[in-house]
C-alpha cells in the first residue's frame, strides 16, 4: 500500500513538473486625447457596446469594470441618456502555441546479417512542458458627446494571459484592463505605455 501511494505521488509530481508556468503580459495601453480635454472626467456618461456581429458573452463584466473606472474619474454613470457616451469594444482571441505539435513519435528498424537478424522499436516521448493556451484580450473605449461630434478621447488596452493564470478569469482580466486603460487619465495623446 505504501509503495502504491508513493508511486502515485511520484507520478503526480512528474506531471506537475511538466505543466507550463502561468503567463501574463504587461498591459499595453495607447490613448488619444481630442481637442477639448476640459470636457473629460465630469458630467454624466453612459456606457454602450459597439454594434457588430461578434458580441461577447462577457460584455457585462467589462461594462461594470469600465463604469467603475469612469465613476472614479468623476463621471456620474447612467444606464442611458448621459451627456457623453463611452463606446466599448471588446476583442478576444485564443492562441494555442502547441497546435501541430506531436508529443509521441515511434520508429522501427530491422536488420539481417551473417550473425543473425534483429528487430528494434523505439518510442520517443516529448516531455517538454506543454504551453497553455493563451487568451489575447483587447479593450477599446471611445468617449464622445452623445449629441454627436468628434471623439473627446480614445484608448485601447491589450494583454495576453495563459489559460492557467489568474487573468484567464474574465472578471480579473476586465478589472486589470480597465484600470490600466484609465490610469493617469487622460494620458499623453499618441503615447503607448506598458502597465504591470
Amino acid at each position: 500500500m505504501i509503495w502504491r501511494t508513493c508511486s502515485i505521488l511520484l507520478a503526480s509530481a512528474g506531471l506537475a513538473a511538466c505543466a507550463a508556468p502561468a503567463y501574463v503580459s504587461p498591459v499595453e495601453v495607447t490613448r488619444f486625447v481630442g481637442e477639448a480635454p476640459a470636457q473629460l472626467g465630469a458630467g454624466t456618461i453612459s456606457v454602450e457596446f459597439g454594434s457588430g456581429l461578434q458580441r461577447s458573452p462577457n460584455e457585462s463584466v467589462y461594462r461594470t469594470a469600465v463604469e467603475r473606472e469612469l465613476a472614479s474619474l468623476g463621471y456620474s454613470v447612467r444606464p442611458s441618456g448621459g451627456a457623453q457616451v463611452a463606446q466599448v469594444t471588446l476583442e478576444q482571441f485564443v492562441d494555442d502555441p502547441d497546435a501541430g505539435r506531436r508529443p509521441v513519435s515511434v520508429g522501427g528498424g530491422a536488420s539481417v546479417g551473417s550473425y543473425g537478424s534483429g528487430v528494434g522499436l523505439g518510442i520517443g516521448l516529448d516531455l517538454t512542458p506543454r504551453a497553455a493556451e493563451r487568451l489575447d484580450t483587447r479593450l477599446a473605449v471611445a468617449i464622445r458627446p452623445s449629441a454627436g461630434g468628434a471623439n473627446l478621447w480614445e484608448g485601447r488596452a491589450q494583454m495576453t494571459a495563459s489559460a492557467n493564470s489568474d487573468y484567464a478569469e474574465q472578471s480579473a482580466a476586465a478589472t486589470r484592463l480597465a484600470a490600466a486603460l484609465f490610469s493617469n487619465f487622460p494620458g499623453v495623446s499618441g503615447e503607448t505605455i506598458q502597465v504591470d
